[in-house]
């Protein structure tokens, strides 16, 4: 705890010189107006006066950071100073005749303007709905609008020259067609139908470019004789901080996830330090998130805000959603909404699927290892007619290496077989308020592992050769339907309804496991605004029921859960840099009862570039003691049924409870000229009842309530940065203290490195090629006791260190950039664990046990793969 405290203070003294060290050089940012590249240049131009050590406006937020020498220049003459060139800022109004006499492109929308002002009078259904698509990250190509953009040359030394004469026709429908003016703009009307522009000119080669918002001012560059880039507003890196939002949310694009093989969500945290992906045991396969140094069953995973896999589905539940569905991942760190439920007690990850009426027509991905993986998927999107839409999301993978075996202890280390997943959806929105969204989603995984020489067909069951096995399926149905108010677009009712079953049947060695789990969920959310969007407000009630029933060993267990509540969340925004979150759930439990669930998050904006949040509140789940740690079977240790109910509440287990309270501090300035950024963050779980495992004897494992305390704390802090203009770099720390109080004693909990170093660097060309590289430094980790072991099956009090590498690099070809290819390797430094198994020579015997698993279990691997896409 001591060196939690000194960490923590060194942390927040790194912050504090940050801070010093801005206020010193005084950086400021705030919000400049402007369209395109042009914009940029001249604004930048404009502001560095002397004085002023560097500035950079970025054309996606059309925020500038200025750094600047407060006893030379004041931040009053360089807002003065830019508007004297033409653009408005927040304490300087740009001069009229100036601003008329800007590049046409150039003309931003004035706030207070006569002409914004009836513009928006005369437009108002349209803005709204623009607004509404950007909200939601919508493609809308329903009706008719005037697009509007630029076309300009861009040279080796990166000036903006505008091309005239260039030829803009829509690809389908009506031959309207235009050219671009002596400052190279054009505009030109859009029909119903039409999502595809075409750009031709003289000695330059054409492109087609899709028209993603028809709201947007479109910037299309061309280099090297090529058309192709477009530049719109609001684009967003390939990971980023949602900076208005009250919880930190961290979101990874698909665009992050390419850095990676990214087969399944599993392999989708490989670039980010916030997410830990561990392997349960050493033959399973099964992996687990771990979220601020708790096992992942303490981190709520949903999947468009309804239910992922979770239950009886947790173990295995990671490997059934295929990276290429995903279209971006939301991580947030420690207490969340109570309108997502009461079980988030160490944060909440939702993945967002690729929605049928905004994705690729088709997608094909096609992936293989020389660890003898195969993954094939494709994706395939069709819009029906201007309401309905459907989608069709297909992942298939094959393991079928029975021999690799790093480790030469004669055991599989991944099991073989297949797993076969699918979602049919659908979406419909009838552009008067009602959008609707609702499929099916399958699972069959079928895979068999063990020792090399196990055949299921004729050793299983038997204590001659040791073999596992799995053969699951789930099946689940999902709808969401909303209705946005016409007269009120700030107020809208949704409900979001699930309903899955989920069936196992397993087998470790001449033990059996079979589980089946069906669950049912709605969640009725009502929104909108208390006079002005400074009060808004959400209420509503929702309803969980699980049935469970699993046979161990010829023990039945089954109990029935249904959990029913209701919530209110109120959100206070005064102004842009303050927003404070109170959520208050009322839930009844039919085996514990009633209990309470309060929330609060805030976010601050001290001073420009520096964002603070604070959350608190509980949480509260119960535990599923067999199927979330599966791994347990794996192995000879006992397991004292006797203690444990079979009817009624939960195995006679109390619910788990904790409250999570955190902090986090980011803060952005500049270096090397280019926008950068360090974060630091504390969070402490505190545990009021946790079911504690307990693996402190080597002969079996122990189930029991906590009786003290247990809780964690975690430390991380990030730098980002740009050394190079294409060039990305990350790099963070990360400190963990968890312990908790066993039957022997206050413990460091099992198999959790405290600490952990993280380096990504990412350098992407516009010629279609990107590199990537991750490096990974695990410090060691205590390993549970073996010492009433014989000798040859004692291990040490800790693990050692190790150190991990990937790398990849992808080629993207065609004038649509539409086929890649990729060629990557992981763990480089070819270091796994070569004791993974103890006592493998004998399966059978009493010291059997794949559980203590610290580090990697497979060493250097290198793969392969292709993309295509059709849009």
């Amino acid at each position: 705890m001591k060196l939690y405290i000194k960490t923590t203070l060194f942390a927040l003294f790194m912050v504090l010189n940050i801070n010093i060290f801005a206020q010193s050089d005084s950086i400021a940012s705030f919000e400049i107006a402007g369209n395109c590249g042009m914009c940029k240049q001249r604004i930048e131009k404009a502001s560095k006066i002397s004085g002023v050590l560097a500035s950079t406006w970025v054309l996606q937020t059309h925020d500038i950071t200025v750094r600047y020498d407060s006893k030379k220049v004041k931040l009053l003459q360089i807002q003065q100073a830019i508007a004297n060139v033409g653009h408005d800022t927040p304490l300087v109004r740009a001069d009229d005749d100036v601003y008329k006499n800007l590049h046409e492109c150039c003309l931003y929308e004035r706030i207070g303007s006569s002409d914004t002002t009836q513009k928006h009078k005369n437009d108002d259904h349209d803005s709204k709905h623009a607004e509404h698509s950007k909200e939601n990250n919508e493609d809308h190509h329903d009706h008719e609008h005037i697009i509007t953009g630029v076309v300009v040359n861009e040279d080796n030394k990166a000036d903006l020259t505008p091309i005239s004469n260039v030829n803009v026709k829509w690809l389908e429908g009506p031959a309207a067609r235009t050219t671009t003016n002596e400052n190279g703009v054009f505009k030109l009307k859009h029909e119903k139908g039409n999502k595809n522009l075409i750009f031709s000119f003289a000695g330059m080669q054409a492109d087609t470019i899709e028209i993603k918002n028809l709201h947007e001012v479109l910037v299309v560059h061309a280099q090297n004789n090529v058309l192709s880039e477009v530049v719109v507003s609001r684009s967003r890196k390939s990971s980023y901080i949602n900076a208005l939002s009250a919880n930190r949310v961290e979101i990874l694009t698909a665009k992050e996830l390419f850095k990676a093989a990214c087969c399944d969500l599993s392999e989708s945290f490989e670039t980010t330090v916030s997410v830990d992906v561990v392997s349960n045991d050493a033959v399973t396969g099964s992996k687990q998130i771990q979220l601020l140094g708790l096992s992942g069953i303490y981190t709520q995973l949903t999947v468009e805000n309804l239910p992922g896999p979770r239950g009886f589905a947790t173990p295995l539940g990671l490997n059934s959603i295929a990276g290429t569905w995903i279209e971006s991942i939301n991580i947030s760190k420690g207490i969340g909404s109570v309108v997502n439920g009461y079980e988030n007690m160490a944060g909440q990850i939702n993945v967002e699927l690729k929605k049928p009426h905004n994705s690729e027509k088709l997608y094909f991905n096609a992936y293989a290892n020389n660890m003898g993986r195969t993954d094939v998927n494709l994706n395939v999107a069709q819009k029906i007619n201007e309401k309905w839409s459907v989608g069709l999301l297909l992942h298939d993978n094959f393991m079928y290496n029975k021999n690799m075996n790093f480790s030469h202890n004669g055991f599989r280390d991944i099991p073989v077989g297949n797993l076969f997943s699918g979602i049919n959806r659908w979406h419909y929105e009838n552009g008067k308020g009602t959008i609707a969204q609702f499929g099916i989603k399958y699972l069959n995984d079928n895979r068999t592992g063990g020792q090399i020489e196990f055949d299921k067909s004729k050793d299983k069951g038997k204590t001659d050769i040791y073999g596992l096995g799995f053969d699951n399926e789930r099946i689940e149905g999902f709808a969401k339907i909303g209705y946005v108010f016409p007269q009120n677009r700030l107020r809208s009712i949704g409900l979001q309804l699930s309903a899955s079953n989920y069936t196992q049947d397993s087998y470790f060695g001449i033990r059996n496991y079979n589980s089946e789990q069906t669950n049912g969920y709605a969640n009725l959310i009502f929104q909108d605004v208390i006079g002005t969007v400074e009060h808004k407000y959400k209420v509503g009630g929702s309803v969980t029921y699980d049935k469970y029933n699993e046979s161990i060993e010829s023990n039945d267990f089954a109990h029935t859960e249904t959990v029913s509540g209701l919530f209110a969340e109120y959100t206070y925004s005064p102004s842009e840099k303050f927003d404070v979150v109170l959520g208050l759930r009322q839930d009844y439990n039919s085996l514990y009862g009633w209990f309470t669930t309060p929330r609060l998050v805030a976010r601050y904006n001290p001073f420009t570039g520096n964002t603070i949040r604070f959350s608190t509140g509980r949480g509260q789940r119960t535990a599923n003691i067999f199927a979330e740690n599966m791994s347990i079977l794996a192995s000879s240790r006992a397991i004292d049924y006797s203690l444990l109910k079979n009817q009624g509440n939960a195995y006679g287990l109390n619910p788990e409870v904790s409250w999570n309270t955190g902090i986090t501090i980011d803060q952005n300035f500049l270096l090397f000229e280019r926008e950068s950024g360090v974060s630091v963050e504390l969070f402490h779980n505190n545990f009021q009842n946790q079911v504690i495992l307990d693996w402190e004897n080597p002969r079996n494992v122990s189930i029991y309530n906590l009786d003290g305390k247990s809780y964690s704390n975690s430390v991380q802090a990030e730098f980002r940065f740009m050394p190079a203009p294409h060039f990305e770099a990350r790099m963070a720390y990360r400190y963990l203290d968890v312990q908790t109080d066993y039957k022997e004693g206050r413990l460091q909990k099992p198999l959790t490195a405290k600490h952990r170093g993280f380096i990504n660097l990412a350098y992407n060309l516009h010629s279609g090629w990107s590199f990537d590289y991750t490096f990974n430094t695990v410090g060691s980790k205590r390993l549970p006791s073996t010492a009433t072991n014989p000798p040859q099956y004692q291990l040490n009090n800790y693990s050692d260190a190790y150190i991990t590498m990937n790398a990849q690099v992808s080629k993207s070809f065609g004038k649509d950039k539409n086929f890649t290819i990729y060629l990557g390797g992981e763990n480089l430094s070819n270091k796994f664990q070569k004791d993974p198994i103890l006592a493998f020579d004998q399966p059978f015997g009493e010291h059997f046990d794949t559980n203590l698993l610290w580090g990697p279990l497979t060493g250097r691997m290198f793969y392969s793969g292709i993309r295509y896409h059709i849009k």
